[in-house]
């Protein structure tokens, strides 16, 4: 069992940034370069949204092309950690956003949620003037 904990999201005004991380918790011996990291967002009233996905051992990221660009998401396995930087954050950006996990590669591009196994709980950013 893998548990995902996120964190850094807020309320902003169009154009500003923030960033989003995701620590991984597992079973005694857990790495997590045997995962790649999805992240997805889900706006009120809208379906869940694969936005980007990295695999196990970095790379360049799958990215969803309403983010491309202005989403970068990076991890340190070592520390068990991913994270995603939200630049020039635009209000259609509000949304719950979540990491999830799977093993072994990226699924899709851009990423399903259906192929992802554990997932946080969702951090909200609201873009908003």
């Amino acid at each position: 069992q893998v548990q995902l904990v996120e964190s850094g999201g807020g309320l902003v005004q169009p154009g500003r940034s923030l960033r989003l991380s995701c620590a991984a918790f597992s079973v005694s011996g857990f790495t997590l370069d045997g995962y790649a990291i999805g992240w997805f967002r889900q706006a009120p009233g809208k379906e869940r949204e694969g936005v980007l996905c990295i695999a196990p051992s970095g790379g360049v990221p799958t990215a969803a092309d309403s983010v491309k660009g202005r989403f970068i998401t990076s991890r340190d396995n070592a520390k068990n950690t991913a994270s995603l930087q939200l630049l020039s954050l635009k209000p259609g950006d509000t949304a719950v956003y979540y990491c999830a996990a799977r093993k072994n590669s990226c699924d899709y591009y851009p990423p399903s949620s259906a192929a992802y196994d554990y997932w946080g709980r969702g951090t909200q950013v609201t873009v908003s003037s």
